[in-house]
């Protein structure tokens, strides 16, 4: 199905985003304040994929959501506002720094009522959460060594038809380089690999953005 593929010109790009509801003025704003970090702003999410995940926690009606790394709060943002007003989103991150323009953002965005943020190695909040704590859509973008331990522990507490949605998953085409040996791009290999093999999930990876792989518990 090859010729199904397309070659992702910059023309073609700025197509697609004209062509869907990219444009925010506070997300926007949210990105201007992002980008004065340098280098640290590529960690946050684009445009389009924002969108997707609202989309996607609007259609399974999402009331319960965990986020694993939070940056400056974009991706929060547009889950955050897709759930309902009893809605709540729990994020996990270990800066304060980043984590503080997402709080003000979300003042900004009214959603600061439906989010708890902790502070901490998020493998421990997450084994810290009771067996019975139901997640209803979920989203992995933070190291990339401990993506599977994330998924594990985010899966077993994630409802039937529930989604996991994962970051990075192309990792800027590493994942093809076999000189590539860093921990990064390993932890990102062996996640993709478990979710392929994984019976316990339907998955589809997407190639937009640096990649995203959607897996829903069956």
């Amino acid at each position: 199905m090859a010729e199904k593929n397309h070659d992702r010109t910059e023309e073609l790009f700025q197509y697609v985003l004209a062509h869907g509801h990219n444009e925010e003025p506070l997300l926007r704003e949210l990105e201007a304040e992002t980008a004065k970090l340098g280098g640290a702003a590529r960690m946050q999410i684009s445009r389009e994929q924002g969108t997707f995940m609202s989309i996607l926690t609007h259609a399974i009606g999402a009331r319960s959501a965990v986020e694993v790394g939070t940056f400056t709060g974009y991706s929060s943002i547009a889950v955050a506002r897709a759930l309902p007003s009893d809605g709540h989103l729990l994020c996990l991150d270990v800066s304060e720094t980043f984590t503080s323009i997402a709080r003000r953002f979300w003042e900004k965005a009214g959603v600061a009522n439906k989010i708890t943020l902790k502070i901490g190695p998020a493998i421990d909040a997450l084994r810290a959460l009771p067996e019975n704590y139901t997640i209803d859509i979920a989203f992995i973008d933070a190291d990339k060594t401990n993506y599977a331990a994330y998924y594990e522990e985010i899966l077993k507490r994630t409802r039937p038809d529930g989604l996991i949605l994962i970051d990075n998953v192309m990792w800027y085409g590493r994942v093809l380089d076999d000189e590539d040996q860093t921990e990064d791009t390993i932890g990102i290999r062996r996640i993709n690999d478990l979710v392929a093999s994984d019976t316990r999930v339907e998955a589809v990876m997407l190639p937009f953005a640096d990649g995203v792989t959607i897996a829903r518990k069956k």
